[in-house]
């Protein structure tokens, strides 16, 4: 996977990171390329953060203790042993990596600052370890590195062969981040970071895809401080282990644009220089004049551009190269997938709950319900305000767990399956919506919408087909390109039944999908659910729209006070007495009798 050089986005975007080479070579200044590799170094610290900070969402503020591990672990192995950087850095990697384990693997199954907490406790705890074992690392003193000149120890006399082996980092790095963002792992990891709980719903393990970008930013950020270390030939706990460079790499992709690939690299070349230029020029006025600079940027960033330099300047920036020769692309229509039966269509069971109970302390939610949905039908729930619908719906897709009952699914091979997680229920073939929707706001569409897809293939290609079959099947082609942010009410319904559909489900769950729509809006999502059962898929809906229950509906079930009130054909239910009852009350039904 490599970016398509031949298109204006391509080569522009080469030349900008060349003149990161180019312009040192052609000064011949010492200072300069000391402000290039110091650029091409931080760049790409910035740019490993941001896997686990950016894409991810998880705040990393002791992300140094990898840059530490790494930079310890090369230069210890290189005096102690005499093993050359180039294998001690990845030795410095591999025990970073077990680090992030240890951090990230209760920490992030919990929601809230707990990560980032555990990043700053275990950077202390390792400076702290540092300093006291003198023996081994020379305790607050540091190490200072043998000066072996040549490839082998990675210490040099001229700059510019730290700025070459500073640039190949940056530029794998960039790589690598690119790489992850166009992947089905970078879309599971913005899914999470926006909206967790329905990326569990369309099959993404959100504790498995944090814990990998943790590890894979901290292998980066260690490979990266191994090199600086051999760069500046001098390490110290206070310097390695700093809480300063954690903030300080941070902010540089806060500047540049979170979640962004070149944003982090910008946020650097905007700030670093500006920062190094005022140590020189500005130290006599005191120590950490410079960071006044940093100060300032920040807050002007904050104020007037929040999502960085990329996330504000990015769009426009790219529309504009799309419009130079070369940037025409043809755009074919997609490949067309054979679709998959959904569901066996021989009206037998097919979801099915049995005496589901769910207490909330002394509040018992649901009492006993059971309900089935069989294949090829629209089943319709529906009840009072507060009657547990909600619960049970959950209940039906994983969300909460029962207390006691269970939900079973039957697989297209017969067997009967008990899922016991929501992506395990996803990926049994059960879809669902919200009822308050849940966009990926910062997400296209079309990016939204494959985000299902994503659930059964790996290829971008495949999942882009797929999203675009879906969006015709929900009316949602002319808005592909549109960012999920802007759409209407009856838009952002319509895409949580697409992103829900992408997953090729058999059930679709569908949680008050016609809540605060207009009726042409009504209208249009009735034709769609009909098409959704026509294509093979069954679907329980929880509506309070009775128009639209009616209409749709085979059979529909009534609870109230958290039990199954009664159940048979919609003519039937509404027209019962105990459910008029339990809609309007006791005393509009003895009023109606007398």
């Amino acid at each position: 996977m490599f970016p398509n050089f031949l298109h204006p986005r391509g080569y522009i975007g080469s030349l900008a990171l060349l003149a990161l080479l180019v312009v040192p070579f052609a000064v011949q200044s010492p200072f300069v390329y000391h402000l290039a590799v110091l650029v091409c170094i931080f760049g790409a610290l910035a740019t490993a953060w941001n896997i686990v900070g950016g894409y991810a969402g998880q705040l990393s503020l002791g992300h140094a203790v990898f840059y530490g591990i790494g930079s310890y672990s090369a230069t210890l192995l290189v005096i102690h042993f005499g093993v050359s950087p180039w294998i001690g850095m990845f030795v410095g990697a591999a025990v970073s990596v077990v680090a992030a384990v240890i951090i990230a693997y209760p920490t992030l199954r919990l929601r809230g600052p707990f990560f980032a907490l555990a990043t700053i406790a275990f950077l202390e705890v390792c400076r702290l370890v540092t300093v006291h074992e003198e023996g081994l690392t020379g305790g607050s003193a540091g190490l200072t590195l043998p000066l072996n000149i040549g490839l082998k120890w990675m210490v040099f006399r001229e700059k510019w062969a730290y700025l070459l082996i500073a640039f190949a980092f940056l530029l794998a790095t960039l790589w690598v981040s690119w790489a992850i963002r166009r992947s089905r792992f970078g879309f599971y990891l913005i899914a999470v970071r926006e909206r967790e709980d329905a990326a569990r719903a369309v099959g993404v393990n959100a504790v498995r895809v944090k814990i990998s970008a943790a590890i894979i930013s901290a292998a980066l950020t260690s490979l990266i401080g191994s090199f600086h270390a051999m760069y500046l030939t001098f390490i110290d706990p206070s310097a390695a282990f700093s809480l300063d460079l954690s903030i300080q790499i941070a902010m540089f992709a806060l500047i540049g644009g979170l979640g962004t690939v070149g944003g982090p690299l910008a946020g650097t070349i905007l700030v670093l220089p500006a920062a190094e230029l005022a140590r020189g020029w500005l130290s006599s006025f005191g120590s950490g004049t410079h960071g006044f600079v940093y100060g300032v940027i920040l807050v002007l960033v904050v104020l007037f551009i929040p999502r960085g330099i990329a996330g504000h300047l990015g769009v426009h920036v790219l529309r504009f190269i799309d419009r130079l020769p070369g940037a025409g692309r043809a755009k074919a229509g997609p490949t067309l997938i054979a679709a998959e039966p959904t569901s066996l269509n021989d009206g037998a069971p097919l979801l099915v709950a049995e005496h589901l109970k769910k207490r909330f302390g002394g509040l018992l939610a649901t009492d006993d319900v059971s309900l089935t949905l069989h294949s090829g039908e629209i089943l319709g729930v529906i009840g009072p305000n507060g009657a547990g619908k909600t619960t049970v719906f959950n209940q039906l897709s994983g969300f909460i767990r029962p207390n006691e009952g269970t939900v079973k699914l039957r697989l297209s091979d017969g067997q009967w399956a008990e899922p016991q997680s929501p992506n395990a229920f996803a990926k049994a073939g059960i879809g669902r919506t919200f009822q308050i929707a849940q966009p990926f706001a910062g997400l296209s569409v079309l990016e939204n919408i494959m985000l299902g897809a994503f659930m059964h293939t790996a290829s971008r290609e495949e999942a882009d087909a797929i999203a675009r079959q879906v969006a015709e099947t929900t009316d949602l082609t002319p808005l592909l390109d549109t960012e999920a942010r802007s759409l209407t009410v009856g838009g952002m319904k319509r895409l949580e039944v697409a992103r829900a559909l992408a997953t090729r489900p058999r059930v679709l769950l569908l949680d008050e999908v016609m809540a605060g729509l207009n009726p042409a809006d009504v209208t249009r999502a009735i034709a769609m659910v009909r098409r959704i059962r026509n294509e093979g898929v069954s679907v329980l809906m929880i509506e309070h729209m009775m128009q639209a229950t009616m209409a749709l509906s085979d059979r529909i079930v009534v609870i109230s006070s958290g039990s199954v009130l009664c159940q048979g054909a919609p003519a039937e239910v509404v027209n019962d007495p105990k459910v008029i009852e339990a809609y309007l009350g006791k005393g509009y039904v003895d009023a109606q009798a007398a």
